[in-house]
């Protein structure tokens, strides 16, 4: 194979593990939510094996390859949280082992919004990640289901926020005003 040939695209590996991120949180964030009736956060197991887990893994390890070892972090260590949770669901572990695993997630959530750049959309999505892990942990621990309906609608919108974003590098469509623009919106 020729060296200059790498596994893919860097945007494309990012924008695919952006997209797949969102859709695992907006599952696991509406089934949390009990929005939909008959909808439970059980449901969405397979996307966050698959998608979640696998493919997640998959596309931080080419990140990783293509020189990205932030989205390599993200996407690697997320897909191993998405395949364990899936792994885990269906009360396969205790409340309290459940409530752990939560937590150390959430500490590599927040490792992740101080180390995300992209303002909104990058430590957007992680900070709101974090704090959905921990509400559902402290929900868990305390065997609170308000807690959890909360987390579910904060991992939601992390889960639009990452969704939109992707979407946008996608459709080249601007995340942020930048200062020209807003003043030339301002003058007009």
């Amino acid at each position: 194979m020729d060296n200059g040939v790498s596994a893919g695209s860097t945007a494309s590996t990012s924008t695919l593990g952006h997209i797949a991120l969102g859709l695992t949180l907006l599952a696991y964030g509406i089934g949390h939510t009990g929005i939909i009736d008959g909808v439970t956060a059980a449901n969405s197991v397979s996307l966050a094996t698959f998608l979640g887990g696998l493919a997640l893994f998959v596309l931080g390890i080419l990140e990783f390859r293509g020189g990205n070892g932030f989205n390599g972090t993200a996407f690697a260590g997320l897909g191993a949280f998405w395949f364990t949770w899936a792994n885990g669901a269906d009360g396969k572990v205790s409340a309290h082992a459940a409530g752990m695993f939560l937590v150390l997630f959430a500490m590599l959530a927040l490792s992740l919004t101080a180390g995300a750049s992209g303002g909104l959309f990058g430590q957007g999505v992680y900070g709101l990640f974090t704090l959905s892990l921990l509400l559902l942990a402290i929900g868990t621990f305390a065997e609170s289901g308000g807690l959890a309906k909360a987390a579910g609608w904060v991992a939601a919108l992390a889960g639009l926020l990452a969704w939109y974003g992707a979407t946008a590098a996608l459709a080249s469509w601007p995340m942020a005003l930048n200062r020209r623009s807003r003043g030339a919106v301002a003058a007009s």
